[in-house]
């Protein structure tokens, strides 16, 4: 085993090269540098294929099985691991930590790469502690103080964005209703069988090892700012209302989350960001309190999977 690290700014990966060691050789240190960096870069640990994915993962807890509620457009390619994300390869995701918006959420996630994409498609991190420090004092008061709304409209079966069905995997309304109030969601059925939720989350975090505060919500990937502008406009014109839309956010009070607030928050993000271009094989596990995640845009093909924990 060989240890290095990737760095930019306040944000690092380490790497760790196995050099013929299996994962369970590797996990104690990993566990380790986990602490210390909040991302882990694996390379040589012979992972051709989603099983192989799987049992890495679960070398360090059970990976969840579900992955109801979640928002992002991916599909199941065997228990426990999915594709990590089938959004328009053009449009790059911003840095976001996962679930943040649920009332359950992943401790880790893994990555692997299966095709590195001809050009761009890295997977950047991070430092969600770095984040925070370095957001402008009102924006970070505001942030902290109000947390975060997210309002969400889900279609029956045709329309923008995820169904109910997809998002919550049943088409029983009354499992739906039941989830949505075991995870404190406000919701309603429109007449159109749409459903709309509500959900008051916190925007920081203490991490449950270190204590640190740490930015942890999507506040400003929902909100519609964040979509390429000819997109927001299109949606925005089929609907009477913000909160109609598939996704948004607002401040927990219910006050709109300012153009410059975001726009400071995207910033500091994108300005800490830390990142290694793919290559088959290669596992990138992440603490999703300390470091927040995205995907650059890219062409080519691209085949990268995601297992949580």
């Amino acid at each position: 085993m060989r240890v290095d690290a990737i760095s930019s700014g306040p944000t690092s990966i380490a790497v760790i090269e196995a050099e013929g060691a299996g994962i369970g050789d590797l996990r104690e240190e990993a566990d380790k540098l986990l602490v210390s960096t909040g991302a882990v870069l694996f390379r040589g640990l012979g992972v051709h294929t989603p099983g192989d994915f799987h049992d890495v993962a679960g070398a360090f807890g059970a990976p969840f099985t579900t992955y109801a509620h979640g928002n992002s457009p991916r599909s199941s390619v065997g228990v426990g691991v999915w594709t990590s994300t089938e959004y328009p390869a053009e449009f790059e995701i911003s840095l976001h930590n996962e679930l943040s918006y649920a009332a359950i959420w992943p401790d880790r996630l893994f990555f692997t790469s299966v095709i590195a994409a001809e050009t761009g498609g890295a997977t950047p991190v991070t430092d969600g502690r770095a984040l925070l420090e370095g957001l402008d004092p009102d924006v970070r008061e505001r942030f902290v103080s109000r947390g975060v709304c997210y309002l969400q409209t889900l279609h029956g079966g045709f329309g923008p964005g995820k169904s109910w069905q997809q998002t919550y995997e049943t088409d029983d309304r009354s499992e739906v209703e039941e989830l949505l109030r075991s995870a404190s969601v406000d919701f309603a059925w429109t007449a159109d069988g749409d459903l709309r939720t509500r959900q008051l989350r916190p925007a920081v975090r203490h991490h449950p090892v270190t204590g640190e505060s740490v930015w942890f919500n999507q506040a400003e990937q929902w909100h519609v700012t964040s979509l390429p502008a000819e997109q927001a406009e299109a949606l925005l014109s089929m609907v009477s209302s913000e909160e109609e839309l598939p996704l948004h956010a607002t401040y927990g009070d219910g006050s709109p989350i300012p153009d410059e607030d975001l726009a400071n928050v995207r910033a500091v993000a994108k300005g800490n960001e830390c990142f290694s271009p793919w290559r088959p094989g290669e596992v990138l596990m992440i603490d999703n309190y300390r470091v927040l995640h995205g995907r650059h845009a890219y062409t080519g093909a691209r085949k990268t999977l995601v297992a949580m924990i």
